[in-house]
């Protein structure tokens, strides 16, 4: 069993000083060492609340979020993250706000920042959009701390663009850590990335593309399955190439789902949209084209009926590594026969995998909560070892 001090003397031998006062936009923006920080920092969290200690390191301040999507684990695990660490979280929601006014994003980023601490953002449909947008938030309040109107620099957390999704790659990754034994167990395993038959369309990019970017450092061989025309961002299959030629791992691409299961020892089955075509959707919205965006659905879910067979099944399951390979999602599938007719996994395999699925994203707010913790703490050990000396109790007993 490991202790606090292990966690601690983990950190004293990384290099992790990127992190300090800075935002989390993209995994493959952070150097190795800070990416082990992160796993690190999180599970000494996840040890310190286990052990009924409290991690309250704030006394007041704010947790800022703003979702321009639908969320349930990811808002849910920002929420608790920023509670875990003594934040009261505040949501922006954009239609009670003066933005539909005309304030800008300066004034509302300023506005929404004086006592936060952090900023977390999911703005995830429209490619081009989200992480510019979180970019433009993030400059933001660095200039009104910079010109005195903010007492300090929140933190912006990704928490999902139309590029990357870091929380959940970082906390799929994590649950894989643990799954293994140790992140030295990783090197030579097989994650096959899989698209997966969905009854629905638009579904963002960043999932598939956060674990290519973030698998391809561990010495993984990934690969990239889908029909042909459902490609990703080629500057993302860039960064999965780049990393795997640097961890000694590979990453290659197939258009055929049962040569990606084969051998594998996970399988990560889910839709997306092709990239062209929500390159096309955010045009379309751009331009109030509201036809063509009825258009492009009708057209889109026509592509997706072509494709009904890219089912994660009990029979694609019996290819992988001893027929036991990790089944892993984001959450929430589309489960055949339970949520849809028809969809990306057959009921009998996620009911199997259940467990295991919700102990994945059991791993989110803790990521979060590490990606705030050493964004705003210079030494996070001296505070850990401050919180372990102090010894409060999370909970009276």
């Amino acid at each position: 069993m490991k202790t606090l001090n292990d966690y601690i003397e983990k950190l004293n031998s990384l290099n992790f000083k990127e992190m300090y006062n800075d935002d989390f936009f993209l995994t493959w923006d952070k150097s190795d060492d800070s990416i082990e920080a992160l796993f690190t920092v999180a599970d000494a969290l996840r040890y310190m609340r286990e052990n009924n200690i409290s991690t309250k390191v704030f006394e007041s301040g704010l947790g800022i979020s703003i979702f321009r999507d639908n969320s349930t684990r990811t808002r849910f695990s920002f929420a608790s993250a920023c509670n875990l660490l003594g934040l009261e979280v505040q949501d922006l929601d954009e239609g009670k706000s003066q933005i539909a006014h005309g304030e800008t994003v300066r004034e509302t980023a300023n506005m929404i920042s004086f006592m936060a601490d952090v900023i977390g953002i999911r703005d995830d449909m429209y490619i081009g959009k989200g992480h510019t947008y979180m970019q433009e938030v993030s400059q933001s309040v660095q200039d009104g701390n910079k010109d005195g109107v903010l007492e300090q620099r929140p933190t912006l957390v990704n928490l999902q663009c139309d590029i990357d999704h870091p929380t959940q790659s970082m906390a799929d990754m994590l649950h894989i850590i643990h799954e293994f034994g140790g992140v030295e167990n990783l090197k030579g395993k097989k994650i096959a990335m899989s698209w997966a038959y969905s009854p629905s369309y638009g579904k963002p990019l960043s999932v598939p593309q956060g674990i290519v970017g973030l698998m391809t450092r561990f010495g993984m061989d990934v690969v990239l399955a889908h029909p042909e025309g459902y490609e990703i961002m080629s500057e993302v299959e860039e960064v999965a190439r780049a990393n795997a030629e640097k961890s000694g791992g590979s990453f290659t691409k197939t258009n055929d789902m049962a040569e990606a299961f084969k051998d594998a020892d996970i399988v990560y089955p889910k839709s997306w949209a092709p990239f062209i075509a929500m390159e096309k959707r955010t045009d379309l919205y751009a331009n109030n084209d509201f036809d063509g965006i009825k258009a492009l659905e009708k057209e889109l879910l026509k592509q997706n009926a072509e494709h009904k067979d890219w089912e994660c099944t009990e029979e694609l399951m019996k290819l992988t590594k001893d027929g036991k390979a990790l089944y892993m999602h984001c959450l929430p599938a589309d489960i055949s026969g339970v949520s849809c007719k028809e969809g990306e996994v057959a009921a009998t395999v996620f009911d199997r995998y259940r467990t295991p699925l919700y102990k994945e994203a059991s791993y989110k707010p803790y990521i979060i909560a590490a990606m705030i913790f050493l964004a705003k703490f210079e030494n996070p050990q001296a505070i850990l070892l401050a919180l372990e000396k102090e010894a409060k109790a999370r909970k009276h007993e």
